[in-house]
């Protein structure tokens, strides 16, 4: 049996559209193929959803299944994947962030808004970005009144994504977001001849990515109605169990907020509501970015420089952990034949790369 996925998606990171190729046994006789229908007389084929969801853990649910020819690959044949990245819009600049994103789409070296995977192999950082929004959740992505905890999402298409790629993205949208910086420093990391070296920051927190579709040429869907009610009805006791958490935890703030606090210290205090103290404390995004935030900020492009790429090839060329770089091209080509963490071989046309957040 050989299997396959669309994206390797890493420990943290959420998947609503993963999608595995399998060789699998049939109940059709050879030469019989099913037309995404049973027509009179035609024999049924196998409930794949149905055994398979029976054997998977309850967070793991197979949704449809698809025929496919034997020339189909999981990865290979994946045209793009979307990402969406959801966080609390606090005191953020949505707006701005929105513009900022815009700049990440077109074709790029990102190797400074990644984590470079020499030692796999991935010696390549061009990367092609479709589409990048940042938008509110819910209403169309239309701004609602000022509330820091609606949820607002980045939803990012690409053919192809870098290790950690979405997460450095969404590390600096933060930055942004805060006025840290500017939008232009996104154009100053994608230029590689400029700053070749990565400036040191952390990467945003893994759990609000949600590997969101995965776009394949003429695949059409089947849907076992029984398991397809299971699913929708299982989805739903999730979401009411989340959402009454999330209503008890807005009550608890809204307690909070009414709690009398004092102005200042000493005779002649008096007391106001905390939820009335300026400016109002909205610190959501400070559990969003790894690692502990320094109480004085330093710029992006002023900070300390990582390994660059050349010097990391060397290092892994020397252990022996990969094969010098041959051929013309860019220094960051692959061996010819060699396979990095994408998992594509070098002769494999660039929007069939597989995906490695």
């Amino acid at each position: 049996m050989e299997s396959m996925a669309s994206a390797r998606v890493l420990r943290g990171t959420r998947s609503s559209a993963m999608v595995i190729s399998l060789d699998l046994r049939s109940s059709l006789p050879d030469g019989q193929q099913l037309n995404g229908h049973e027509g009179e007389g035609q024999q049924e084929e196998l409930r794949y959803t149905h055994i398979l969801n029976r054997v998977l853990p309850p967070d793991i649910r197979v949704l449809a299944w698809a025929p496919v020819g034997a020339e189909f690959s999981a990865r290979f044949s994946c045209l793009s994947r979307t990402y969406r990245y959801f966080f609390p819009c606090a005191q953020l600049d949505v707006a701005l962030m929105d513009a900022a994103a815009q700049r990440y789409v077109g074709t790029h070296d990102f190797r400074n808004l990644c984590k470079m995977d020499v030692a796999n192999g991935v010696l390549n950082f061009q990367r092609t970005i479709l589409s990048a929004r940042v938008t509110w959740v819910g209403r169309g992505g239309e701004a609602r009144p000022r509330d820091p905890f609606q949820l607002c999402q980045f939803e990012v298409t690409g053919q192809a994504f870098l290790y950690h790629q979405v997460r450095c993205m969404m590390a600096v949208l933060f930055l942004i977001g805060q006025g840290m910086e500017s939008p232009d420093v996104i154009d100053e990391l994608l230029n590689v001849e400029k700053n070749p070296r990565k400036p040191q920051y952390s990467m945003a927190v893994e759990f609000p990515l949600v590997l969101y579709d995965c776009e394949f040429p003429d695949l059409q869907w089947l849907y076992d109605p029984e398991v397809q009610g299971f699913n929708v009805t299982h989805l739903q006791q999730l979401w009411a169990s989340h959402a009454i958490k999330t209503h008890v935890l807005r009550d608890m703030l809204a307690g909070l907020d009414a709690a009398p606090v004092a102005t200042r210290k000493g005779p002649g205090s008096s007391l106001v509501p905390w939820g009335e103290l300026q400016p109002p404390l909205h610190s959501q995004i400070s559990g969003f970015v790894e690692g502990v935030q320094a109480r004085t900020y330093k710029p992006l492009l002023a900070r300390p420089r990582c390994e660059g790429l050349e010097a990391r090839i060397e290092h892994f060329v020397r252990r022996g952990r990969i094969e010098p770089p041959q051929g013309p091209g860019l220094p960051g080509e692959p061996p010819e034949g060699k396979r990095g963490s994408t998992g594509a071989p070098e002769q494999q046309p660039k929007r069939i790369c597989t995906d490695t957040e």
